[in-house]
Formats: structure tokens, C-alpha cells, sequence
């Protein structure tokens, strides 16, 4: 009997979820038809929306409805890990799951994994905050005096040392932004978080040293780690496969190769243009197919 309900619970959850997703679709999917015109309505529902409806089509039935946690799954909105970790590690846990855990991998286009990290992360606070800056002035900064194009990717330009902040004004908080430009050691030295305790990440843009057994020193971020093998970028930005056996020393150490802007590196001023640059990247939600009239038959030719 308790299985049975247990099987109940869970159907109903799957139930709910879906139907709260076709209201929401109901409600965010509207068109609007001019009177007179037969041109097929565009569509199209906004970044956050679409966000949230995928997340409740493949995730609510373990995250809950509004992230929080449900029958299997941790509450997302309180890890660290959503508000620190980078748009790689949580594509990888999200698209290839964590094996000997519960959490399975998805069969979620690059897209509408990028929506869903931005809808999760949406739901920590702070993300919302408005800043009074410039951000035409802050986008010459990003790419001029700031030299930030050199490691970040913005929309597929720039460099791949940092993280991509193709979408940093949806999924990073204000507060985030400011302590990862004037002190962008700081969330590293706290320690990244987790998901939960069976749910383990690596800080993935600390500083990693190889010592090789000629005695050179390697420098960079890690991307991929075993007992084994190393996979990193080094500061020239090029990507380096080692193996452990062939090294004589690996150093992890808790600190960011992004040096720190200071208000003599970057006055107050142009620290809130750069932040409205920023807080204006967010990812563009790919519109809804557009309805179409169908086509009425051709009459029988004679």
C-alpha cells in the first residue's frame, strides 16, 4: 500500500508539473492576429519563460516545480554551485548526468540548456539588481581599456581562459560580478560549493601548475582531471593533454588568473558602466514556430 502511494504521489507531480507548464505556455504564448491579413504570427516567448518551461518539462519532477527541491533532487535555488559555478561544469552535470547518483543525463539541445542554467540561476536573488552605469561605455571598456575580450568569450568572440559571459547579466548576480572584477580570487578561497554532498564539482577555474619531468613549469585553468590524465588551458590558451605518470608535480592552488581591477585599475564610474555592459548580455530564446494556414487543395484540372 505504501508503494502504491508512493506511485500516486509521483504520478501526480509528473501530472502537475506538465499541466503547470501547459498554463504557463497558455499564458506566454499568445498570438495576436490582424484582422484582415492572412501573413503567419510570429511567436515568441522570452528567455525566462522558455527557461522555466523546459525546466518544468524535464526537471521538476526531481527539483520540484519552483527549484526548490523535491522527492529525489536538492534544492537548486540554495547551492552554491548555480551561483558560482561555471556554465561548463552545470552543462556537463545537466547533459551528462552524475554517475552512482540520481541525477540522469538529458537530451537537452545546447540552447535550452543554456536557457535553463539562466531560468535556475534567475531564481538565486540579486541577478534583478540594477546598476546606473553606461553600458555603450561599458562594452569599449570590455573590449578596450578592460582587455577582458583576451580570456572571456562574448557570443562566440574573444578568448576561452575565463568563462563565457555570453549570458552573464541572467545567470551572475551584480554582487557576483563586482567581487569577481575587484577581487576575483574570493569565491575560489571560500570554496566552490555543491549541489549537494553526492553531487561534487571542481573549481574549475582555479589555477593549476604542471611540472613536467624536464622541469618546466605549465601554467592555466583545469578542464577535465582523473587520477590518471590532466586536460587544461595554458595562458597562451592553447589546450594541453598530460599524463600524471609522465609529471612530477601537479599544484592546484585557489586563485584566479584574472588579475584584479582596483579603482586605480578601474574607477568607480567605470566599474558601473562595465556592469550595465554585462548586466545586459542575456541569452535570446529561439521563437516558437509560427502558425500557418494550410494550404487548400488545387481544383481538379479539366
Amino acid at each position: 500500500m505504501k508503494a502504491i502511494k508512493q506511485n500516486l504521489n509521483r504520478r501526480s507531480l509528473g501530472f502537475c508539473a506538465i499541466l503547470t507548464t501547459l498554463l504557463t505556455l497558455g499564458k506566454i504564448v499568445q498570438p495576436s492576429v490582424t484582422v484582415g491579413q492572412n501573413k503567419p504570427v510570429e511567436t515568441a516567448v522570452s528567455s525566462d519563460h522558455h527557461g522555466e518551461v523546459i525546466f518544468r518539462l524535464n526537471c521538476a519532477d526531481c527539483h520540484g516545480l519552483d527549484a526548490r527541491g523535491g522527492g529525489h533532487g536538492p534544492n537548486l535555488t540554495a547551492s552554491r554551485l548555480i551561483r558560482t559555478g561555471s556554465d561548463s561544469t552545470l552543462t556537463k552535470v545537466i547533459t551528462q548526468g552524475v554517475p552512482g547518483t540520481a541525477m540522469p543525463a538529458n537530451d537537452l539541445t545546447e540552447q535550452e540548456t543554456r536557457l535553463v542554467i539562466a531560468y535556475i540561476r534567475s531564481l538565486t536573488g540579486g541577478a534583478q539588481n540594477t546598476v546606473h552605469g553606461n553600458p555603450t561605455r561599458g562594452k569599449e571598456i570590455f573590449n578596450g581599456k578592460g582587455n577582458c575580450t583576451s580570456c572571456h568569450m562574448v557570443n562566440g568572440q574573444g578568448g576561452r581562459l575565463g568563462p563565457d559571459l555570453s549570458m552573464a547579466g541572467s545567470s551572475r548576480s551584480i554582487e557576483f560580478l563586482t567581487d569577481s572584477i575587484r577581487d576575483p580570487s574570493k569565491d575560489l578561497t571560500e570554496g566552490m560549493g555543491q549541489l549537494n554532498s553526492q553531487f561534487e564539482s571542481p573549481a574549475i577555474y582555479e589555477t593549476v601548475t604542471v611540472v613536467t619531468s624536464d622541469g618546466r613549469r605549465i601554467v592555466g585553468v583545469p578542464k577535465n582531471e582523473d587520477n590518471f590524465s590532466l586536460q587544461m588551458i595554458d595562458v597562451n590558451q592553447d589546450l594541453q593533454l598530460f599524463m600524471k605518470s609522465d609529471l612530477k608535480e601537479v599544484i592546484h592552488e585557489r586563485k584566479s588568473l584574472m588579475p584584479a581591477y582596483d579603482e586605480q585599475a578601474l574607477s568607480k564610474i567605470e566599474l558601473q558602466d562595465l556592469l550595465a555592459y554585462l548586466q545586459g548580455l542575456r541569452p535570446t530564446a529561439a521563437p516558437f514556430p509560427a502558425p500557418t494556414k494550410p494550404t487548400p487543395p488545387r481544383a481538379a484540372e479539366k
